[in-house]
């Protein structure tokens, strides 16, 4: 049980040194990206729903590519 507390806290300690090593190096995390590829991520989701009712398995072309890396973290 220790260990596991002990893992928890390291990686805590990591996230947060990744956090200002990327501060000093002019990138900072997209808070509101999320949220936005929420919306998104929905949206092409329902579509996928339709193209599969209406084309069947066979012919259904969908793109589930919902997050994008290199919009959750950005150069400021």
């Amino acid at each position: 049980m220790t260990g596991m507390i002990k893992s928890i806290i390291w990686i805590i300690i990591l996230l947060i040194v990744a956090y200002f090593v990327m501060s000093y190096f002019g990138y900072e995390i997209n808070p509101e990206y999320f949220s936005f590829s929420k919306k998104n991520c929905e949206e092409k989701i329902k579509e996928c729903s339709n193209s599969l009712i209406h084309k069947g398995l066979d012919n259904a072309e969908c793109n589930l590519k919902c997050i994008d890396p290199g919009l959750i973290i950005k150069k400021k």
